[in-house]
């Protein structure tokens, strides 16, 4: 029968060690041509929005697709997975801790690529649930010393320091201002539904790497076209993903600061095709979307240690 996995089994299942490996291996698998990907598509409701992101996963015999609605009282994740060798529904698995975890893992191998060896130190702006995994996952990649956040939210930055401290055993310390969070930091993370930058160009210092995570929709944008126009190189996720939705891209390239053509993407980082810094003083940025093979190559590995732990609820309906 088909199990469904809630947020608690994930968290049972998956570490961010695990997550890290199942995203980079899929990654590779894109850059070899075992995947397929199908861009995020979005549906208008009168008071929200509704979600739907495919892919398929042929190197771990999985397909599916990621399903969620985005209304006031809140977002509501399902990942649906199935069998690629006989189409058997596998499992249903709520998705809202699936997706931190593999957003912050895209990231990790993002910085583990592209950020300097020796980086050690984080400035983060956005502290919500999401910056938690990205910071987690960024420390997976490289031995972080210590971290600056910044949140508008003042109660929201005191917790997440509070927390990701004791969670990381890393200084994490609050600061007064983005530019502040960004001073002097070898790595910096967005995180933030803003629609209008919260990075500019001007506070970048040579030698630093940015992930751009949180400008999943052509209407936000996290960083200012001069962050762009600084990048020595800019990898995405999936560059049909970014065309649709990447708001920190899509205005520059209108206004003619970069073109498509200068833009990779991270599978050919993985499988060696490209290398994204040729100095220490490059400028590096990341603009991650999120895209489906992630979704269900991370719902794959959850629903076979589930089999092989026992865990989850086999739903009563045929597969």
């Amino acid at each position: 029968m088909p199990l469904l996995l809630t947020d608690t089994d994930i968290d049972q299942l998956m570490t961010m060690t695990e997550c890290v490996e199942v995203i980079e291996d899929s990654f590779r698998q894109v850059g070899n041509g075992q995947t397929w990907n199908r861009p995020r598509s979005r549906i208008r409701m009168p008071r929200g929005f509704h979600h739907l992101m495919a892919a398929s996963v042929l190197g771990s015999e999985v397909f599916g697709l990621k399903t969620y609605t985005s209304f006031r009282s809140g977002v509501r994740f399902i990942v649906v997975l199935y069998d690629s060798n006989n189409g058997d529904l596998l499992a249903m698995v709520q998705g809202e801790r699936l997706t931190q975890l593999r957003t912050g893992a895209v990231t990790s191998v993002a910085t583990q690529y592209m950020a300097r060896e020796n980086s050690a130190t984080v400035g983060i702006i956005g502290t919500g649930n999401q910056g938690r995994t990205q910071l987690a996952g960024v420390c997976e990649a490289r031995n972080i010393k210590s971290v600056k956040a910044f949140d508008r939210v003042e109660d929201s930055v005191r917790l997440f320091c509070e927390e990701m401290s004791a969670e990381l055993d890393v200084e994490i310390t609050p600061v007064e201002s983005a530019e502040e969070a960004v001073k002097d930091s070898d790595i910096v993370i967005t995180m933030t539904t803003s629609r209008t930058p919260v990075l500019l160009g001007d506070w970048l210092e040579d030698g630093q790497h940015i992930n751009a995570a949180g400008s999943n929709h052509w209407i936000r944008q996290e960083v200012d076209d001069n962050v762009v126009r600084r990048a020595n190189s800019i990898i995405v996720d999936s560059i049909e993903d970014a065309q649709v939705e990447a708001g920190d891209l899509l205005y520059p390239i209108e206004r003619g600061r970069i073109q498509w053509s200068q833009i990779k993407e991270l599978a050919d980082v993985v499988v060696g095709h490209i290398t994204t810094r040729t100095s220490p003083e490059d400028i590096t940025l990341f603009e991650s979307q999120g895209i489906a093979v992630s979704d269900i190559a991370a719902a794959a590995y959850v629903y076979g240690k589930a089999k092989e732990q026992g865990l989850g609820t086999e739903l009563p309906m045929d597969s």
